[in-house]
């Protein structure tokens, strides 16, 4: 499994969340264990953490999962978007107690994409 976060310790005051690339372009539920390994690394350290976003999106049942887990945090979130944080990822980016934008960043927020198919049977013959 390839994990698309990264968790490192900055310093006494928190730790820094790095977000690169696709969220959960290979699994997230499929395995049953990337969500746990999330939270278990998310929660093993304290302080406030430093979220940097540069993602162009992903699963969004992801993003719901990191985005509940980051407001749920016991220590402040603040997310710095440095790059891009379209799609999914701006789910996460709302996790943020504060959030901040380089002005160079980019936001791409959208409805959620959707199919919808009815397929309508008629016999002509029997009408």
């Amino acid at each position: 499994m390839r994990k698309f976060w990264n968790f490192s310790q900055t310093d006494s005051e928190g730790r820094t969340l790095f977000l690169d690339g696709a969220i959960s372009d290979e699994t997230w539920w499929g395995d049953e264990i990337t969500p746990k390994l999330f939270r278990d690394e998310l929660e093993s350290g304290s302080g406030d953490i430093t979220v940097w976003i540069n993602s162009p999106g992903g699963d969004v049942f992801a993003a719901a999962q990191i985005y509940n887990m980051l407001k749920e945090y016991a220590g402040k979130v603040t997310v710095k978007i440095d790059g891009i944080a379209a799609s999914a990822a701006s789910v996460v980016a709302m996790s943020g107690d504060e959030v901040y934008m380089s002005p160079v960043a980019n936001m791409m927020i959208h409805n959620p994409a959707t199919i919808a198919m009815a397929i309508i049977c008629c016999c002509l013959n029997r009408l």
